[in-house]
């Protein structure tokens, strides 16, 4: 019952009021990072797998430049992070307009973290089990190591919470997820830790299939 009704329920009113009550925040942290970051704009759209895989643009406050090389491509991350972007980031502040994905139903508030869509071509069987509920903000894996936790314990989390999912359990991931934040635990710095917690060696699989779009796309 809760999954199939109350769950979606109580993400759209909640996603509402909240969005409402801190419309003015929202405000002054777009100006701020429209200056910050030197005209590259405030926000940052990328699509990510859903619920059942269904493809969809997340929305985030964007933390970084778009300075580029001599070569012309985007310098590493660590470059373009911005002062104001890296306190954005470790307040979580970032993730605020994912709340407009949840009022819309592309996410929920809880729930597996969405991956990029090219992990779609490397789970196997039981990993991918974690699209058969909407990606959430935040979710089971997040508040047991967010970033710092292993792929393949990330992936047994997410669905350890697809078969465990109730009302109380989601109550509990939000609890623990504003201390984490009052706390800045676990912050990440962005794909530089994906190095850390590969242990299943889906990076180098993941740059190839990159590269050869970007090859694909040049032809």
């Amino acid at each position: 019952m809760y999954t199939l009704f109350l769950k979606r329920f109580f993400d759209f009113w909640a996603s509402l009021i909240i969005l409402i009550c801190i419309s003015p925040v929202l405000l002054v942290i777009t100006i701020w990072l429209h200056f910050a970051n030197k005209g590259a704009g405030a926000f940052f759209y990328q699509e990510r797998p859903g619920k059942n895989a269904k493809i969809f643009k997340v929305i985030k406050f964007k933390t970084m430049t778009d300075e580029r090389g001599p070569n012309g491509r985007l310098l590493p991350d660590i470059q373009r992070l911005t002062k104001v972007g890296r306190f954005i980031r470790s307040t979580s502040l970032d993730e605020l307009p994912q709340l407009i994905n949840v009022l819309k139903g592309d996410m929920s508030l809880i729930g597996p973290r969405p991956l990029t869509p090219v992990y779609l071509q490397l789970y196997n069987e039981q990993q991918a089990r974690r699209m058969e509920v909407r990606p959430g903000i935040t979710g089971w894996a997040q508040v047991n190591g967010r970033n710092h936790c292993k792929l393949s314990k990330k992936f047994e989390y997410d669905v350890w919470y697809v078969d465990h999912c109730s009302f109380l359990l989601d109550i509990k991931i939000l609890w623990k997820t504003v201390l984490n934040v009052v706390k800045r635990s676990d912050v990440g710095s962005g794909n530089a830790d994906m190095k850390e917690v590969d242990d299943l060696g889906f990076l180098p699989k993941v740059l190839e299939i990159l590269h050869s779009q970007d090859q694909c796309k040049e032809k």
